[in-house]
């Protein structure tokens, strides 16, 4: 069974999803469906947690699919950075499941096979050492998520919701265009291989090789919402539904993770006239991205607005991060990947419970106040994770950010140094400023006022439930943040070794051809 543990976070959402089709009909009724959506969620958390096991040892498992040879066929490829993000996703995905079985799965035709085929895309982008088929999970990933963005939506939201796929269209067809390109020129879609043809590339086909790359990094870098490509963002996640806006929290680190994956494997020092190819200009669009982030925090005037706006920067910092080029800057920002990710979804939630606790559609931060009756919890919860994502001490987020600003070489001091801080410093403000109007505010003005008065909320268990679990997730990451900084600096230099991952892919042979 170990064999088959980097095809099981792909292949068990796949058949809950197919499983949650069955269960659809009004004679099984939505607890059926939840049963077997649960079913299928916990299996996959049990395999990533397998999976994040077995990769902590240091092995690169490859699962050859067809039994064809890497070169030539399919490849799943597990190692310490995926089997990470694998993980990430299953707990964030468990919690996003926990909090749509509130209710909001009942308003959403297909809600659960949608969502456990997006689970599935995002484990695949995650495995897939071929990349072609990072095209296949990102379209699967992308479909998925548009039924869940647009179900059950009408007048704003379906307008968001169609720019959204307009846009993921655009770039999903740049994204085509540039694998034929590779194809043609290079003769290879597997990830391995192309690292080592693309550092042999003759001299009069490299100009075409580096519009065919740069092509590449421009898609991943639209799918991470990189400065200026960043547009689609704010409305779309802003309007979605809380659980799916909160499941998107990891959807921008899948093209942050692309650009590390294709960085290490073929921009590395052994990579020639290709080494450190497209960092001269996606650092310094994080940068400007990190402080127009900063500013959209400041100038939200809706609370989902301004979680948004978070998602955006906490991309811009881990390009950052990654641009360092030093195994601890690396891992570093690998940390602050799965932190930011726990942490944004949670804000999407607790946004969600003010919102919906006023009985309105108002979320205006002028306007919004938390009722009396949920004040306390949902302000504890804001106030854990704005102290979290802001990067205040104790919590995860300072760990994060100050150990990337321990690993800022010296000569990159002079530029990160001043764009984390002080875009950290605007995050507070922003964040302090809207806590102090919906959590303090005792009165609310005009008629939304009147409204208020004939509201009667309540925090809902499995809601509630949610946002417990990632702010504990956060807080765990805080206690354990020695073996978990030492599992990333060992993820960050097993990318580094990329010699070593070639080596062990040439030596996977088919199980027809082994001794």
């Amino acid at each position: 069974m170990t064999a088959h543990l980097p095809i099981l976070p792909i292949l068990l959402p796949m058949i809950g999803g197919a499983a949650s089709l069955f269960v659809e009909h009004r004679r099984f009724g939505t607890r059926v469906q939840r049963i077997v959506a649960w079913v299928f969620m916990l299996a996959t958390l049990a395999a990533a947690i397998a999976l994040f096991r077995t990769a902590a040892g240091g092995d690169v498992q490859f699962y050859l699919l067809g039994d064809w040879p890497a070169r030539l066929g399919i490849v799943l490829m597990a190692d310490r950075l995926s089997a990470l993000m694998v993980l990430t996703t299953a707990l964030l995905g468990a919690a996003c499941l926990l909090h749509a079985c509130s209710g909001w799965d009942r308003r959403a035709p297909h809600f659960h096979a949608l969502f456990q085929l997006q689970l599935a895309g995002l484990a695949g982008a995650f495995l897939t050492g071929d990349i072609f088929n990072l095209f296949v999970f990102f379209e699967v990933m992308l479909i998925a998520s548009y039924g869940l963005m647009l179900s059950g939506g009408r007048g704003v939201r379906m307008s968001a919701g169609l720019h959204y796929v307009a846009f993921n269209i655009a770039a999903s067809t740049l994204f085509l265009i540039s694998l034929g390109l590779i194809y043609g020129l290079l003769g290879s879609l597997n990830m391995a291989e192309l690292s080592a043809r693309i550092a042999a590339a003759a001299p009069e086909s490299r100009p075409l090789v580096q519009a065919a790359l740069g092509l590449l990094l421009v898609v991943f870098c639209a799918k991470a919402a990189l400065l200026p490509m960043y547009l689609w963002l704010p409305e779309a996640y802003t309007r979605a539904p809380a659980a799916v806006a909160a499941l998107f929290a990891i959807m921008t680190k899948v093209g942050v993770y692309a650009s590390l994956r294709v960085g290490s494997l073929w921009f590395g020092p052994e990579a020639g006239a290709f080494a450190g190819f497209g960092q001269t200009w996606i650092v310094p669009a994080a940068v400007a991205g990190l402080g127009l982030a900063a500013l959209g925090v400041l100038a939200a005037a809706r609370m989902r607005v301004l979680v948004a706006y978070l998602v955006i920067a906490s991309a811009s910092t881990l390009f950052i991060a990654f641009g360092l080029g030093t195994p601890a800057a690396t891992a570093a920002g690998l940390y602050y990947m799965v932190h930011s990710s726990f942490v944004a979804a949670a804000l999407f939630m607790v946004a969600d419970l003010v919102r919906r606790g006023r009985g309105d559609a108002s979320s205006d931060i002028r306007e919004l106040v938390a009722p009396p009756a949920m004040r306390r919890t949902a302000g504890v919860m804001y106030l854990l994770a704005a102290i979290s994502v802001a990067g205040l001490p104790p919590l995860s987020g300072f760990i994060g950010k100050a150990a990337i600003l321990a690993a800022t070489p010296t000569g990159d001091v002079r530029w990160a140094w001043p764009a984390i801080l002080a875009s950290s410093f605007m995050v507070v403000v922003g964040l302090t400023r809207a806590g102090s109007r919906i959590f303090w505010r005792t009165g609310t003005p005009g008629a939304t006022q009147a409204a208020a008065a004939h509201t009667r909320p309540r925090l809902r268990l499995t809601e509630s439930a949610a946002v417990a679990l990632l702010l504990a997730l956060g807080v765990a990451m805080s206690l354990l943040a020695a073996p978990l900084l030492g599992y990333t600096q060992a993820a960050a230099e097993q990318l580094r070794a990329s010699p070593a991952y070639l080596e062990a892919v040439r030596d996977t042979l088919p199980a027809r051809r082994r001794p």
